[in-house]
């Protein structure tokens, strides 16, 4: 049973990571530097009975060296990942009270941190759609998931590494779905600033414990037997 449970949690962190930072993607292309924050509305593509009218943001700030990600989940609240675009290691934050505090280490260059076999397909389409006042790219998108495929809007102007997803798209997105083992996510870019955030944004706080993913897991087991004693 402990076994059982160990292996949920662990495939739980892993779809965190997964919806924080989406498709692990290696060698981008540099294009415009961008520093600000990006704001996107993320929807259920087909809501259940369950999940109608639900929306949740995923915000993004970067120094154009740093991101941090902050997203909503049922399971876990409020989410920040601190990711550095170069060396492509992120922290997970994650509050389990106010005196256990846990920044998760997750190297995303290593073969076991995220899936990276990707199963969609691209087809580039002309014309171009108007988002946030600018002019945006469209591309077809097919997965085994979806039903029929997806026209994504990207930027080809600035650089997809702020996202870390879709390596095969020259630019940042600011349409896209993402199929996920808990549904197909609808991602809108509905707000884009240009500015130099704080740097305090993309430190990781003194009274967060960095651990590994597994060290989280082993301490979430033992707290798990305590109270069960």
């Amino acid at each position: 049973m402990i076994n059982i449970l160990y292996i949920r949690l662990k495939k739980l962190l892993f779809i965190l990571f997964f919806c924080a930072l989406g498709l692990t993607s290696f060698g981008q292309n540099k294009t415009l530097n961008f520093t600000g924050m990006l704001v996107y509305k993320v929807t259920p593509h087909v809501p259940t009975d369950a999940r109608k009218g639900a929306q949740n943001t995923m915000t993004i700030f970067t120094n154009d060296t740093i991101t941090r990600t902050e997203n909503y989940t049922r399971s876990f609240g409020k989410q920040v990942t601190i990711r550095h675009i170069e060396l492509n290691k992120s922290y997970l934050l994650i509050t389990i009270s106010d005196t256990s505090k846990f920044a998760i280490q997750s190297d995303l260059n290593a073969e076991d941190s995220l899936e990276q076999e990707s199963k969609y397909t691209f087809r580039t389409k002309i014309f171009k759609r108007n988002v946030l006042g600018m002019k945006a790219k469209r591309i077809k998108v097919n997965h085994p998931d979806f039903e029929e495929a997806i026209e994504f809007l990207y930027l080809k102007k600035y650089s997809n590494e702020y996202l870390n997803n879709f390596d095969e798209i020259p630019g940042l997105l600011v349409k896209y779905s993402i199929a996920t083992p808990n549904g197909i996510l609808d991602y809108e870019l509905v707000k884009l600033e240009r500015y130099l955030p704080s740097q305090d944004l993309f430190g990781i706080p003194l009274d967060y414990e960095r651990v590994s993913i597994d060290s989280f897991l082993e301490q979430m087991m033992d707290a798990r037997k305590l109270n069960q004693e």
